[in-house]
């Protein structure tokens, strides 16, 4: 026998977010883990291949994928560059 539907909808689980503090007078940004491998139809966990990211960045995903492709490869890629450039060295 199914179950009987009460008519609301199921509660979904709150997605989760990462909040990266603005500095300089700049709003903070809210990120949505796995957001673009959402928009992609990329299962989290594998890479998105370079042609959907070219496309994401070019729109023909959405205004939505653009601007988190952008993000991506922007300001998140440009973070991690960072820190690697900077794992070496010792603090003085």
């Amino acid at each position: 026998m199914a179950a009987k539907s009460t008519g609301k909808p199921e509660a979904k689980a709150p997605a989760k977010t990462t909040t990266i503090k603005g500095g300089g007078g700049e709003k903070p940004v809210v990120i949505k883990k796995g957001g673009l491998h959402q928009s992609l139809g990329v299962p989290e966990g594998q890479n998105i291949p370079p042609a959907k990211m070219a496309a994401a960045k070019a729109g023909k995903y959405g205004p939505l994928a653009a601007k988190q492709a952008n993000m991506a490869t922007g300001m998140l890629a440009a973070g991690r560059k960072t820190a690697a450039r900077n794992r070496g060295k010792k603090a003085s």
